[in-house]
């Protein structure tokens, strides 16, 4: 992966320890910026209440209550957790210009962020995430 101008990430490992301590699909995605496959994800449809946090460092991303429905195939939430929780950044691959979403904390691909599609929301933003670069840790 691309190291991220300007950032400096909370946790660092090298490429084997994340090999190591990631499955084969997840190192993929949060790693090497791969994408799960459309409606396999474990939460696309999931609703119960929680925080959703980075599969790879543990970080709180997401929030339940900004999650919705976007009928894309992949967890959509309207907002991050915070404005330091993620990173955003231009991506040019796949020949198209598009917005792509990192973990602030260790700097893994989480999937893209799309703006202006008319969902109806408080933010007219969808961040469309890989399922696999996710947690949910339910409320107690």
């Amino acid at each position: 992966m691309d190291p991220v101008v300007g950032a400096t990430p909370k946790v660092v490992k090298s490429e084997q320890e994340w090999r190591e301590q990631l499955g084969p699909q997840e190192y993929a995605v949060l790693r090497q910026a791969a994408t799960e496959a459309p409606w396999t994800g474990e939460y696309t449809e999931t609703k119960s209440v929680g925080a959703y946090d980075c599969r790879a460092c543990g970080a709180e991303l997401f929030r339940s209550t900004e999650k919705f429905e976007s009928h894309c195939g992949w967890p959509s939430f309207f907002d991050a957790r915070d404005s330091d929780a993620v990173i955003l950044r231009e991506d040019r691959s796949l020949g198209m210009v598009r917005v792509e979403v990192l973990c602030a904390s260790c700097l893994s691909h989480l999937g893209h962020l799309f703006e202006g599609e008319g969902y109806d929301t408080p933010t007219d933003q969808r961040y469309c995430i890989n399922s696999i670069a996710l947690r949910h840790v339910p409320e107690s």
